[in-house]
């Protein structure tokens, strides 16, 4: 008796756990994000509901392509509580990504979510890497109506591999997501991660580092 009242401890633990590793749900029926208050939370204060209207729940511009030509090729339109208030303490945010051919989403994370994606138009390769210690690339070519996961706070990346042009509608489980582009953090913090360190850690020359330094 007593290892199965261990046994169910351990797994309410567990549960609890679980459930505190996500954004809470919410407590009423909406709480649209009020950017003008002063007091800080962890995430947004409610606005007067009182005051909420149908266009705290609605965004526009999904429809429309992105500007693709930077040296990436690549365009993202987000829609987070930033863009849509209706969406605080809902725990969902959504995305747009263009594509120029051959261009490409670099490496990054999510750290607040897991993100799922669906391919409207072109050819993209997509893929992940696992924690240590394995460090395993997961991988593969996606088609039109092809989807794909990328779970929360792993290094993913897309890149579209034709000559047309390439869209992606995505969901993310966090109504602000976050978005952590290595690149830019390791070689473009503010302010700068030391060379010494970068050179040691690569297991390169210092010379190299700066000059990728320069590139951000």
């Amino acid at each position: 008796m007593a290892k199965q009242i261990a046994h169910f401890s351990l797994v309410a633990l567990a549960l609890c756990c679980l459930a505190f590793a996500n954004e809470p749900k919410p407590l009423q029926d909406f709480c649209i994000a009020d950017p003008n208050s002063s007091v800080n939370v962890n995430g947004m204060t409610c606005k007067n509901p009182m005051q909420v209207q149908a266009n705290d729940f609605y965004f526009s511009g999904l429809h429309l392509m992105g500007n693709t030509s930077n040296p990436l090729g690549l365009s993202v339109t987000p829609v987070t509580v930033a863009q849509l208030p209706g969406l605080n303490t809902l725990g969902i945010s959504m995305v747009r990504i263009d594509f120029a051919p051959w261009g490409i989403n670099p490496p990054h994370t999510h750290p607040r979510a897991t993100e799922i994606i669906t391919v409207l138009e072109g050819s993209l390769q997509v893929g992940f890497v696992t924690s240590n210690p394995d460090n395993r690339l997961i991988s593969k070519v996606l088609y039109k109506g092809d989807v794909f996961v990328f779970p929360v706070g792993l290094v993913h990346f897309q890149r579209n591999v034709g000559n047309q042009y390439a869209v992606v509608i995505g969901a993310l489980s966090s109504q602000n997501p976050g978005a952590i582009i290595i690149g830019n953090a390791v070689f473009g913090s503010n302010p700068p991660i030391s060379s010494d360190i970068l050179a040691k850690a690569f297991q390169v020359d210092k010379k190299l580092v700066d000059q990728v330094k320069a590139k951000f």
